[in-house]
């Protein structure tokens, strides 16, 4: 019989000093990248999640949405979802609900798991909604074709309640997080930034959609380039331009066509603290551009601000005259975003928009 014996003192002290030596090196990746995907969820939940379904459900007459249900929804869907008490409009679109958020088409096809490029392509026929999905806005061109986006859509959700067993409204919620999640998670820093840019667009879209005279267009074919025109109360045309350098911007048309430069707006959707001072440097280079070749009279930024000492950004970028915090600006919510609302409706020379919206 083989006896092993027990190592002394010392030689445990010293296996355990060895190990401690030898301990790999871990160095976990930084969490910047998630805290970009969270400012894009709380936008997405203003515009294609739940809560934007939500919302737009309690300004409508319910009596129409249930006319609507039993034109537009399936009979058998209908049962089923019944069955699991969960509402019809939460799984198909229905006229009322889409005029009313037209973003709300991107929910739709977020529960259906479409990614946009597979959604929107030519032989689809969907292209002419995407804009809705995009802006917020709907076309007085788009708008007869809305009943026929909630047919076409009735009978793939219909196959998706119908295989899920037992669907429930936690699947509601999570299954366009799916889809949305994936949709992130393919693009890179860049394609990120601009993500944040856009949103900001939207935002600022639904301060003055009152006012709004033509849905926002591209400046060139495949470039992301946009412009929205809008009467203010003066009854001149105004301008907002989402492009570069700089990002946002608003002008006023004097009576000889003459552009008034109203604000730049530099929009900054890094999250790293320790290099936010370098997003600010960024935002002052666009800035200075702005006044020395437009002539801009205002200069925001639109910067995460969390963790970040104000005077630290204000050192790299003098010329910026209010910073707005990117997550509240997204969201929709909180002190950034009263003033944001406030100073941009300023801008335009409108009064800050209702919940009324008009057809372009």
């Amino acid at each position: 019989m083989t006896v092993t014996a027990k190592p002394t003192k010392g030689a445990a002290q010293a296996i355990t000093t060895s190990e401690a030596t030898t301990a790999p090196s871990l160095s976990p990746p930084s969490p910047a990248r998630q805290v970009r995907f969270y400012q894009l969820l709380v936008a997405a939940r203003k515009q294609w999640l739940m809560d934007a379904l939500s919302e737009a459900l309690g300004q409508l007459d319910q009596d129409i949405v249930k006319q609507q249900i039993r034109e537009y929804v399936p009979a058998d869907a209908q049962k089923i979802l019944a069955a699991a008490g969960l509402r019809d409009e939460h799984v198909f679109p229905v006229p009322a609900v889409i005029e009313a958020k037209p973003s709300l088409v991107g929910y739709y096809r977020l529960l259906l798991g479409a990614p946009q490029k597979s959604f929107y392509k030519g032989s689809t026929g969907m292209g002419r909604f995407k804009g809705m999905e995009e802006f917020g806005t709907l076309s007085r061109k788009a708008r007869p074709f809305v009943p026929d986006f909630c047919r076409a859509m009735a009978k793939p959700l219909a196959e998706l309640v119908s295989q899920i067993p037992r669907i429930t409204e936690r699947d509601l919620h999570e299954l366009p997080l799916l889809t949305f999640g994936s949709q992130l998670q393919g693009s890179n820093n860049t394609q990120i930034g601009k993500t944040a840019m856009n949103e900001v667009f939207v935002a600022v879209t639904e301060i003055v959609k009152a006012y709004i005279t033509e849905p926002p267009i591209e400046l060139a074919a495949g470039k992301k380039e946009k412009k929205l025109f809008l009467k203010n109360a003066s009854g001149r045309t105004v301008v907002i331009t989402l492009a570069h350098d700089p990002d946002l911007c608003v002008q006023e048309l004097m009576e000889d066509d003459r552009p008034n430069s109203k604000v730049a707006i530099e929009v900054k959707g890094g999250t790293d603290v320790s290099n936010a001072h370098n997003r600010a440097g960024e935002a002052e280079k666009s800035h200075q551009k702005a006044r020395k070749m437009w002539g801009f009279a205002e200069f925001w930024t639109v910067i995460s601000k969390q963790g970040v000492e104000l005077f630290k950004l204000q050192r790299e970028s003098p010329t910026t005259s209010r910073w707005f915090d990117i997550a509240e600006v997204l969201a929709r919510k909180g002190k950034d975003w009263d003033e944001f609302r406030q100073r941009f409706a300023g801008a335009c020379g409108i009064p800050l928009s209702t919940r009324t919206r008009r057809v372009l």
